[in-house]
């Protein structure tokens, strides 16, 4: 298969016709009360070493992802968005060209959150079940599927992420989007991702991204987490 990038300007295209459809797939993930608030690591900040450190992860979750929702709670406030779930800011905002401030922040609160549950400690290696038997159907066999994401992993240029994804044709897909973009937005199920801005891992790889991604599929990749978006 063909790995796609996926930008704001295609969903601004698409974008309002999702919306009015309301067919839009979102993830099993915790909804909190507002949507500006940090959800709580699925495990400890040192669970995911060797292959993240707790140095980065203190960083990455207590200051990178604390400043989106910090800034979403700012840029929401006195608005009808506070009355909104996240994932309904990012949607209605990812249409409107002049609300491109909250998007960015609303969107990379929703990424971290779902990429901090893509990750789980001694996870990695091959998935099993029905999502193994998807991917073997849909890039031929784990090896085919791996190499799709590794390509887009490395390959997103700057910023960025490469997700696993189920299109509306119910072929899984890999695809990578530039700075906050997320397939959620345009209307896609999402069932796995890795972080590729720097802050995700330079403190432990440097510009070693290939590393990262290597041992990120190989020990941490949460495939339980992936089979339950598949089925939502």
């Amino acid at each position: 298969m063909t790995i796609s990038t996926m930008t704001r300007r295609e969903a601004l295209l698409g974008g309002a016709t999702l919306l009015a459809l309301g067919a839009i797939a979102a993830p099993r993930l915790a909804r909190a009360a507002s949507p500006a608030v940090l959800p709580p690591l699925p495990y400890p900040e040192n669970a995911l070493e060797p292959v993240i450190s707790a140095n980065t992860i203190g960083f990455h979750y207590g200051k990178h992802h604390k400043g989106y929702v910090d800034t979403l709670g700012k840029l929401i406030e006195g608005t009808d968005f506070v009355n909104q779930t996240l994932e309904e800011v990012v949607r209605t905002t990812q249409v409107n060209p002049n609300r491109t401030a909250i998007y960015n922040a609303a969107a990379q609160s929703w990424n971290h959150t779902f990429y901090w549950n893509s990750m789980r400690p001694d996870g990695g290696g091959a998935p099993s079940g029905a999502l193994a038997q998807r991917l073997t159907a849909d890039f031929k066999d784990i090896d085919g599927f791996r190499k799709e994401f590794t390509a887009a992993a490395l390959g997103q240029f700057g910023s960025g992420w490469a997700w696993l994804i189920e299109d509306k044709d119910k072929k899984l897909r890999v695809v990578r989007t530039p700075n906050a973009d997320t397939p959620m937005a345009q209307g896609l199920k999402c069932l796995l991702t890795i972080d590729v801005w720097e802050h995700a891992y330079y403190l432990d790889y440097q510009n070693r991204r290939a590393d990262y991604v290597a041992a990120w599929l190989d020990k941490l990749a949460n495939w339980e987490f992936a089979e339950k978006n598949l089925g939502a």
